[in-house]
């Protein structure tokens, strides 16, 4: 299983960006996927999480009404939408398979089992 995450990039304060998160190897369509980011110098945080149908999604309090999380399971595709993209959002971003079919999304990192390589989203100031 292999996912390609994309999007990253340099952007202003405000701006907006949007990730991808390709999956090979495996059908999405049962599995939730879920978004977490490192900043410098920290650990590993989770950012979002969605449903396999994409019906559900959960988000950490930081990013409430500013990310939004989707998936296209005809694609084998996942997305995280940012809007309003501050400094503090500046981080290397990874997206993550769920470990166990027709689980709720979780913003527990033991949960997912794979993960992508992170592509990296710099907010200026």
């Amino acid at each position: 299983v292999q996912l390609q995450a994309s999007g990253g990039g340099l952007v202003q304060a405000g701006g907006s960006l949007r990730l991808s998160c390709a999956v090979s190897g495996r059908t999405i369509s049962t599995y939730s996927m879920g978004w977490y980011r490192q900043a410098p110098g920290k650990e590993r945080e989770f950012v979002a999480a969605v449903s396999r149908r994409g019906g559900t999604t959960v988000y950490t309090d930081s990013v409430k009404g500013r990310f939004t999380i989707s998936r296209d399971n005809a694609l084998n595709t996942a997305y995280l939408r940012m809007n309003s993209l501050k400094p503090e959002d500046t981080a290397v971003y990874y997206c993550a398979v769920a470990r166990s079919p027709y689980t709720s999304p979780s913003n527990y990192t033991h949960e997912y089992q794979y993960w992508g390589q992170g592509t990296q989203v710099t907010v200026s100031s």
